[in-house]
């Protein structure tokens, strides 16, 4: 979670939604992404999204079994999507997102047994401080009159 933490670091350095994460496999990074949406002017360009592109880039293939993401902030519809998709086994999660977390808190669609798969939830790693990152962002953003939110 540490390395997640240093890219949701960088998100926040370059004025992005501060959240990062990482897939592991075999006890290495083998894929890595930050929030980078204003950047690329892509909605799509969400940290677990970039991860797991470069994972499966990686890898050679296009199924993360085998493997677990590491993300500071709990992942979207679009981004659990693409986890349940991927076959990816375990998402390991810093801070739930209560307007729009898909692994349990406003959804849950990681475990959804409608869906051709289901992703393992690990809740709480490093929680207070993926927390406090986001809090000082929004909070930096809304006293600048530039507010956002998730």
């Amino acid at each position: 979670m540490q390395q997640a933490f240093f890219l949701a670091e960088q998100a926040y350095e370059e004025k992005e939604v501060p959240v990062g994460a990482v897939v592991i496999k075999d006890d290495r990074i083998v894929g890595k992404g930050y929030n980078q949406t204003e950047r690329l002017n892509d909605p799509t360009a969400h940290a677990e999204m970039l991860a797991v592109s470069a994972a499966c880039s990686t890898l050679g293939q296009k199924y993360l079994q085998d493997c677990t993401l590491y993300v500071t902030l709990e992942p979207c519809p679009m981004c659990t999507g693409a986890l349940v998709w991927s076959k990816l086994d375990t998402v390991v999660i810093g801070a739930w997102d209560a307007k729009a977390g898909s692994c349990g808190s406003a959804f849950n669609l990681s475990t959804n047994d409608k869906l051709n798969h289901q992703v393992n939830v690990i809740q709480g790693f490093m929680e207070n401080d993926c927390e406090w990152i986001l809090k000082k962002f929004f909070e930096e953003r809304r006293s600048s009159g530039n507010g956002q939110s998730l």
